[in-house]
């Protein structure tokens, strides 16, 4: 083991003034190659990179013309699809500085960014996820409509527009300016704002390009399935671009093995929940069957991991162990990368933990399996396992320019020039996140002495889902805490696919409730009892009202005894030692789970 472990800088820069000058690049260099597979009804229709730059140009002029200044901030509010792409690389052409929104968010949530950032402009999907921006908040800005034919419309009302006013706002950024102000859910309190910088997004995929070798190959295609409010969407699609990889999009998680039949992507940038609902599908259709196909995927299944585990290290694996893979490749992993459009071999993994034995199967089934790290602070990703080089359970190697440092006390630090430009307005977060050049991630990691980093737990109680959303338990305790009835709550979910929580009774207002409801008995003599339940099912409701979906609780648990100083889980200023809740009441954690 190590404590630092230092990868030295790219060997060139990000060739351009700005990530809007990405675009005229492409058009320029390479214009007949494909920029965009864009679904129209149920034909998928080539963009090359001449005609994306004129669609970009053209919904630039219409931004020009509405008002739409360099440095300005503009939300999008919508799921990913076409137009979230095309108009947030036009207004990177403009100059403006672009504000991701979950369209999973809350109106409070919605007011709290837009209120926050300072945004004059916004861009939502359709007029539902209109009414969740605007009913909530006194922001005042000018909304526009992606399903009301917003390009169509700002097209046509740029027409007056020169392509020098567009060239013109187009240099008005270089690598020091802001090109997002992505917001992050902390532990406490509202979410920040990470300022990132033009130079930030283009310093990283010149490093993930040196770091990945041949991962991203120009002509390529990859099907982007993640929220573009999320920085390993925004920036997969930047690398893309970069590398001139053919990008498609579909929103849909429902849809994504329908898509990915269509489009035939040669590699997949995944969280890990989506590659686990691959794998327990094919595991269910198996299970289902039953007798000797149940028997056949059980010895693929662990003949993957035996032999990804013999590869290790540039290890053989035996000649039985070879020729039974080979075997299960035409038997069962065949099937699984005709799933995934027969074309793909290679994953990348981030946005979340992916484990160990996940990563072996995949592996060992024929996929060139990345796991990587990275933090919407850091720019998207601080570390990645090298091409041919994984180790399969670590995030990989630092990025070119990235120095990664293990505390005392076990916490990760990076220090990079990439790294965001601080917490947009929120000078006590920069100062609490930052020692000098180091930033604190929060993460708890060890390095081993070729510099592979693994995740070993969270400094802070910040959760993070299977699905790679961050969860601050905070929020949703003090909401549940709000109502009467509720003494405590423990929101778990961390590396889960849902939140759930775990609830106490204050005894205090218990007996009042007891009695108007004609009950005997003590809490622990309710536990079970459908009123009891139902009222605390409606303070769930109600505190779910205040987040997004991802973040709100789907399952709970009330427990006999609220938690106290004496019986440990309280500290003598009455602060929750979470560890010491999720240990004792292990079992009931899980149970939350176990049906799933």
């Amino acid at each position: 083991m190590t404590t630092e472990f230092a990868t030295p800088p790219a060997t060139k820069s990000f060739p351009v003034e700005n990530l809007g000058r990405l675009v005229f690049k492409n058009a320029e260099e390479a214009p007949n190659d494909v920029a965009v597979l864009r679904l129209v009804g149920t034909d998928w229709t080539e963009v090359t990179c001449a005609q994306y730059l004129q669609e970009v140009k053209g919904v630039a002029k219409g931004l020009i013309a509405r008002g739409v200044q360099p440095g300005d901030r503009l939300a999008i509010m919508s799921h990913t699809r076409y137009e979230w792409s095309l108009i947030a690389w036009a207004a990177w052409a403009v100059g403006a500085v672009t504000v991701p929104i979950y369209e999973t968010s809350s109106s409070a949530q919605c007011d709290w960014i837009l209120t926050d950032s300072g945004a004059t402009f916004a861009v939502v999907e359709d007029l539902e996820l209109r009414e969740v921006m605007t009913s909530g908040t006194e922001w005042s800005g000018d909304i526009m409509v992606i399903e009301n034919d917003l390009v169509a419309q700002l097209t046509a009302s740029g027409a007056d527009i020169s392509d020098e006013q567009v060239e013109q706002a187009s240099l008005a950024m270089g690598h020091e300016d802001r090109c997002a102000i992505i917001y992050t859910s902390g532990t406490t309190g509202n979410p920040k704002g990470c300022e990132i910088l033009h130079g930030g997004f283009g310093g990283v995929v010149v490093a993930v390009e040196q770091q990945l070798q041949d991962a991203f190959v120009p002509n390529s295609r990859t099907l982007i399935f993640l929220p573009l409010a999320h920085v390993l969407a925004r920036i997969l699609e930047v690398a893309c671009f970069y590398k001139r990889v053919a990008v498609a999009h579909e929103p849909d998680t429902t849809k994504v093995v329908e898509r990915l039949a269509e489009v035939h992507p040669t590699f997949l940038v995944s969280v890990p929940r989506v590659l686990e609902k691959v794998y327990n599908s094919a595991a269910g259709k198996a299970e289902a069957a039953g007798g000797a196909k149940a028997k056949i995927f059980k010895a693929a299944v662990q003949t993957a991991i035996d032999y990804s585990t013999a590869i290790e290290g540039g290890g053989k694996p035996s000649t039985g162990l070879a020729l039974k893979q080979k075997l299960f490749s035409k038997l069962v992993y065949s099937k699984l990368h005709d799933a995934l459009g027969g074309e793909c071999n290679r994953i990348i993994s981030g946005g979340g933990p992916l484990g160990a034995r996940l990563g072996h199967f995949y592996r060992g089934a024929g996929f060139d399996l990345l796991e990587g790290y990275g933090l919407t602070e850091s720019s998207g990703v601080l570390t990645v396992n090298p091409v041919g080089q994984a180790k399969i359970g670590t995030v990989g190697r630092p990025i070119p320019g990235v120095t990664i440092r293990i505390a005392e006390d076990g916490e990760i630090l990076a220090k990079a020039k990439t790294l965001f430009n601080g917490y947009w307005q929120n000078p006590k977060a920069n100062e609490d996140s930052w020692t000098g050049e180091w930033y604190h991630t929060g993460d708890i990691g060890e390095l081993d002495s070729d510099g592979y980093l693994s995740i070993t737990g969270r400094k802070k109680d910040l959760i993070v889902t299977a699905g790679g959303k961050n969860v601050s338990p905070s929020q949703m305790e003090d909401l549940l805490s709000a109502d009467p009835l509720i003494s405590q709550a423990v929101v778990v979910g961390d590396n889960r696919n849902y939140i759930a929580a775990l609830i106490t009774i204050d005894q205090e207002t218990f007996p009042a409730w007891r009695d108007k409801h004609g009950k005997t008995g003590e809490v622990a003599d309710l536990l079970q009892d459908g009123e009891l339940v139902g009222a605390i099912q409606d303070a769930v409701d109600q505190a779910n009202k205040s987040v997004s979906r991802a973040e709100s609780i789907r399952k709970f648990k009330i427990l006999a005894a609220e938690f106290s100083v004496e019986s440990g889980e309280l500290t003598p200023t009455l602060k929750l030692k979470r560890n010491v809740v999720h240990d004792r009441f292990g079992s009931e954690i899980e149970a939350l789970y176990s049906d799933n």
